[in-house]
């Protein structure tokens, strides 16, 4: 049975894959295939219940709960740390009702994050990767920023107006959930449960092989150095990704809650998981 696993060409997803995108242990009858997107492309693909299994983003799940559940393991977690706005010039909190912000998707986390911040203000939806260079250019007064750009937005001279991760653990004391796996419903439940198994196996596979699966995942850098990408992928790897546990659980269904409770999602939705069997 081929199941696909989509997921963003990023060095941090790349770094959890390694292992099942190069065969590195044997996954029996389950015949694994990566799918390589832009994570709001997968928010939308997910719509459909296009593929078996896909990262989407946290904003995304209440849309596809009927289609997916969530995986335990795979997690992208901002703990102290996550989607960031910045600008050229040094506006204050206060001035981001009145600005225009780039935004890399309306059912990123990143976005519902700075919805729940700021309420309302002006936006236009931009490949994430072309959010630095067009505030730059002076197409945006600010850029919500995903992916490495928060590790690079510096190098560009930029402004830094709210991280948003850090915002959210300093306020609830728990890291702000930002992307996750799921796994489609209508699969049959041993097989959920196998590739719940090895899609934790793969995480595990990388973190115990760091220097291989980094090596692989400078493939997918985007001009990071070794030393970049090194701790851009500890920041989205690590014990969260192996699984949520419950304080990773708690902060999701905290995060989905107040979205809901600020209007920003039509009905309130409980995260349902998939939990990852110790053995198959």
């Amino acid at each position: 049975m081929k199941i696909r696993v989509a997921h963003s060409p990023d060095s941090d997803d790349a770094f959890m894959f390694y292992a099942l995108a190069n065969n590195k242990f044997d996954t029996g009858d389950l015949e694994f295939e990566n799918i390589l997107s832009d994570i709001e492309t997968l928010n939308q693909k997910a719509m459909n219940g296009f593929y078996e299994v896909s990262a989407v983003s946290i904003h995304a799940y209440p849309f596809i709960s009927d289609k997916y559940q969530m995986l335990s393991s795979g997690a992208s977690m901002g703990d102290g740390y996550g989607p960031m706005l910045v600008s050229t010039k040094p506006y204050k909190v206060a001035d981001i009702n009145r600005l225009k912000i780039a935004i890399p998707g309306k059912k990123t986390s990143a976005f519902l994050a700075l919805s729940i911040f700021a309420g309302t203000f002006e936006y236009e939806v931009v490949p994430f990767d072309q959010i630095i260079d067009r505030v730059l250019a002076g197409e945006f007064e600010a850029g919500l920023i995903i992916h490495e750009g928060q590790l690079t937005y510096g190098a560009s001279g930029l402004h830094n107006i709210v991280d948003l991760g850090a915002w959210f653990k300093e306020k609830f004391k728990l890291p702000l959930p930002l992307g996750g796996n799921v796994i489609r419903r209508d699969l049959p439940e041993d097989v959920k449960r196998r590739v719940a198994y090895f899609l934790k196996k793969s995480i595990a596979f990388s973190l115990e092989h760091r220097k291989e699966g980094l090596d692989y995942a400078l493939g997918f850098a985007r001009g990071m150095n070794t030393n970049l990408a090194d701790k851009f992928v500890g920041m989205y790897v690590n014990d969260w990704t192996l699984d949520y546990g419950k304080k990773g659980k708690e902060a999701i269904q905290l995060f989905l809650d107040m979205a809901f409770e600020r209007s920003l999602l039509p009905a309130r939705c409980t995260a349902e998981f998939i939990e990852t069997p110790e053995s198959i």
